[in-house]
């Protein structure tokens, strides 16, 4: 569009969880997936029509098992299943097709001297370099939104009561089972079974869950999306970690002794004989509880948030692998498998990028609601649209108060048809910020987000930002004010998808 653009990125890596170990994409309906997004499924898909792509694996050895559509889509000539490297060369190409400047390892100073504005315009942001970066327009495109914080624009962490927004799924919600994460059998929560007197076992929160539909500070858990290999040539043992603790595992020993057998239901395969693995089942890699402050938190408190995660899924990896507590079915299972050799080589094949599933979430000019993303209203100004379901993981392991553990927050509400998100939930407040958009933090209510935060949105949201952004520039406006049959126009020549 002719505008100049620096990216200053703290990560050395460029594509977050798409890179980072999320090649299994949750994408809903894939037609209203359009513009630049689609234009990153259509270069992995020509990507995997070369045969060097298929080093480990034969192309027709692959299951080409997608959601909901195959992996390798002929058709739509688009690869919704890949690896992490491929990912993150497809992002590279773009960043040298374009001559795009990147500035990478660049911490934003959270401080209060970090950001200057001239009334609700940011002049400029410093980074903990020293480095200082001026621009008419600043886009925050990040999964924490420390730089939309600094600029001083309102933000909520954490569950909004149902009555805020007149909401079904907000909130607390014991005893309600979407998919299989949750303890489907009676076990005990305490070190000596049936014995309160012993104390809890770990992993375990001492205090209820709340009451339903009501608001608290509590988020969906993070966890690390892993790439696994079962290729003895390619393999890497799951490490043991540095203070490996198996007792912290106990509660799925007692899962395995009822007889749970979902071990393997989300090694999702990937091309190469590797997986993206999720969680899956009541005891897995999210890790419940521990994350409460991370998006308010320090970068040192993030950093000991995000190690204390990569232990504890090491452990638990390791664990499962090795441990006679496992069952011999399962352990012998999980012992053919390892880290991925050639994945995230510089980080001992540990995956870069924690999954950052919901952190801040600005207060905008528009809220997307629950009801906005079942597709059951029609939002002003769509810029783009979504069509996975209300997906939002578990946020808490409590005592139910019959002795029994159970976990709580997992949603899983699939829309009436996919929906469009609007502009103003990408804006703030003008009288906040004039000259930002906030493509990743957007304004949303916690249940309406659990959909929105799919990785193909948030590069159709990024896109539609920067396309207001020049806009705006172009119009000499600030965004709030840019008429959206301007807007508009741009984006559907661009191919985005606003309606269905």
């Amino acid at each position: 569009m002719g505008k100049s653009v620096l990216i200053v990125s703290p990560d050395k890596h460029l594509g977050g969880l798409s890179s980072g170990g999320l090649g299994f994409t949750d994408t809903g309906n894939k037609e209203v997936i359009g513009g630049l997004s689609r234009e990153f499924y259509q270069r992995l898909y020509q990507h995997y029509q070369q045969d060097s792509a298929w080093k480990w694996q034969k192309r027709d050895e692959y299951g080409n098992k997608g959601q909901g559509t195959p992996a390798i889509d002929g058709n739509a000539r688009t690869m919704w299943i890949f690896e992490p490297h491929a990912a993150e060369q497809v992002f590279e190409d773009f960043v040298r097709e374009n001559k795009l400047t990147v500035y990478r390892n660049e911490w934003l100073d959270r401080s209060s001297k970090g950001v200057t504005k001239k009334g609700s315009a940011i002049q400029s942001f410093r980074t903990l370099s020293g480095q200082i970066y001026e621009g008419k327009m600043f886009i925050d495109a990040t999964y924490e939104g420390d730089l939309m914080a600094a600029a001083g624009v309102r933000y909520h962490v954490g569950r909004e009561a149902n009555s805020v927004y007149g909401e079904t799924w907000n909130g607390v919600q014991p005893n309600v089972f979407q998919h299989g994460h949750y303890f489907k059998a009676n076990v005990s929560p305490y070190k000596v079974p049936g014995d309160p007197k012993s104390g809890l076992l770990p992993e375990i929160a001492p205090d209820g869950p709340g009451e339903k539909g009501a608001g608290d500070h509590k988020i969906q858990a993070y966890c690390f999306r892993m790439c696994m290999t079962n290729n003895p040539e390619n393999r890497v043992p799951f490490p043991k970690p540095e203070g490996y603790d198996p007792t912290r595992y106990e509660l799925l020993g007692r899962v395995f002794d009822s007889g749970w057998r979902e071990t393997f239901q989300k090694f999702d395969p990937i091309p190469n004989r590797k997986t993206d693995t999720n969680n899956h089942g009541p005891f897995s890699s999210d890790y419940l509880g521990k994350n409460y402050d991370y998006p308010d938190a320090t970068y040192d408190r993030r950093r000991q948030i995000i190690r204390d995660h990569q232990l504890y899924q090491q452990g638990l990896l390791y664990f499962m692998a090795n441990d006679k507590r496992v069952p011999d079915d399962v352990r012998q299972a999980v012992s053919q498998w390892g880290l991925a050799k050639d994945e995230f080589t510089d980080n001992g094949n540990w995956p870069h990028q924690i999954y950052v599933r919901e952190a801040r979430r600005m207060l905008g000019m528009f809220v997307m609601k629950e009801a906005d993303a079942l597709g059951k209203t029609d939002v002003p100004q769509p810029i783009g649209m979504g069509s996975y379901a209300l997906d939002a993981h578990n946020a808490q392991r409590y005592v139910r108060p019959d002795g029994f553990v159970q976990n709580e927050g997992d949603i899983g509400v699939h829309p009436d048809k996919p929906y469009s998100i609007s502009y103003g939930s990408i804006l703030p407040k003008e009288s906040e910020c004039n000259n930002l958009l906030v493509p990743v933090c957007v304004s949303s209510s916690h249940i309406a987000y659990g959909s929105i935060r799919m990785e193909p949105v948030f590069m159709i949201l990024g896109q539609s930002a920067a396309t207001a952004a020049v806009l705006s520039i172009d119009n000499k406006v600030a965004p709030q004010r840019l008429p959206y049959a301007t807007l508009k126009a741009v984006l559907l020549k661009d191919q985005q998808r606003l309606t269905l």
